[in-house]
């Protein structure tokens, strides 16, 4: 489910949403995401969309979503949304 671009991405920025490490190699950042149910997005709008859904994204623009601690850009144009 999760390619290894996105694992690297996740373990190279869960600082980001994290205070200490929750994985340290790919196999562990795969199971720690499947297990906390990560979504991810092909599309900033489709990121934007699921957020609403999810949390209050009120004033925040689409182009802003990398913003959000819980979600993190993989640079290819999908991202990754994980609940902490």
């Amino acid at each position: 489910m999760f390619d290894d671009i996105i694992l690297d991405v996740f373990l190279r920025d869960q600082k980001k949403l994290f205070d200490e490490p929750v994985a340290t190699s790919r196999e562990e950042a795969s199971e720690f995401l499947e297990e906390v149910c990560a979504v991810v997005c092909d599309s900033r709008q489709e990121c934007f969309e699921i957020l609403e859904d999810e949390m209050d994204v009120t004033g925040i623009d689409v182009s802003e979503i990398g913003e959000i601690e819980e979600v993190f850009e993989i640079g290819d144009g999908r991202y990754l949304i994980v609940e902490g």
